[in-house]
């Protein structure tokens, strides 16, 4: 059996980029440029993982349609691992649209899977998982995923959860998260506090990971370990192409780097880099991802 750095479980669809002068509303406008890309928090950052280096695989489930086809050819290329990719006969793969605003890179986003079954318990590669180095979740496919991270933990895999919207079954995924590092949203959400630092804290108290932590967008990150409580400024871009995939990108980075180094700065900081340099590009897979040599000078530059 061929052994993995990093599997992602989780979501993955094509995504529709539309870049535009301005975000309508109630209205028309022409794009600027438009591309079909492959997408998903989880397939994004098994994608990152590839471009940084890690044998990386997928495991999800995707259409026996043309948008199915896309999504497994686009992974090869990307040299990600399909053979843990369950096809749907008859089903319809996953796709989101995406809104770019020409001059700041912001997004917009609007997505779907239905008709698509998820990932049944019985359907993951526990041999595959338990040889792992690390295990990236993003809540979707919510029963594999909890099966997933059960061998996981029990092989003493390193898994990531990258919590970024509240979904069924994240109740029994949050206490098996090695890395639970969740948006801002989601942990004043899920803590009903104002506060993102003391959320953390009490997110920490309650599941007991390794690291808790938020992600912040401009504002950067935040990550508590038990002892140390460290925020992570992000890094400056001048010219923002979009956001998308920032997220996905920053988790992958923290999971790669946390296999060197368990430092708290050490991990934000390459996580940040990672995410920097995406802006570059659109969505959030390579070209736009980097590899490893392109974060390293970008770090030793700044």
């Amino acid at each position: 059996m061929k052994n993995f750095d990093y599997i992602g479980l989780g979501f993955v669809s094509n995504d529709h980029l539309a870049v535009l002068p301005f975000i309508p509303m109630d209205t028309k406008v022409k794009m600027l440029s438009h591309a079909i890309l492959g997408g998903g928090p989880a397939g994004n950052s098994t994608a990152g993982a590839a471009a940084l280096g890690m044998n990386a695989a997928f495991c999800g489930t995707v259409g026996d349609d043309a948008d199915g086809r896309q999504i497994l050819e686009t992974f090869t290329r990307q040299n990600v691992d399909t053979s843990m990719i369950k096809v749907r006969k008859g089903a319809t793969s996953a796709i989101a649209y995406l809104w770019i605003e020409e001059k700041t890179g912001n997004r917009s986003c609007a997505w779907t899977r239905e008709g698509l079954d998820e990932l049944t318990a019985d359907e993951i590669n526990p041999e595959a998982i338990a040889h792992a180095k690390v295990l990236h979740l993003d809540g979707h496919n919510a029963a594999g995923a909890i099966a997933a991270a059960k061998v996981a933990r029990e092989a003493g895999v390193t898994i990531m959860y990258d919590a970024g919207t509240h979904r069924d079954g994240m109740e029994e995924l949050l206490p098996l998260a090695d890395l639970l590092i969740c948006s801002e949203e989601f942990i004043l959400k899920l803590t009903g506090l104002k506060d993102a630092e003391e959320a953390v804290r009490q997110v920490y108290a309650k599941y007991r990971p390794k690291v808790c932590g938020a992600t912040m967008g401009i504002r950067g990150s935040m990550c508590f370990d038990g002892k140390d409580f460290v925020k992570c400024p992000a890094f400056k871009v001048e010219k923002v192409v979009d956001t998308t995939g920032c997220g996905d990108l920053f988790h992958t980075g923290f999971a790669v780097r946390y296999l060197d180094t368990q430092d708290l700065m050490e991990c934000q900081r390459f996580g940040a880099a990672v995410s920097a340099i995406k802006c570059r590009g659109l969505s959030g897979r390579p070209p736009a991802a980097p590899t490893r040599a392109e974060v390293e000078a970008f770090l030793a530059a700044h």
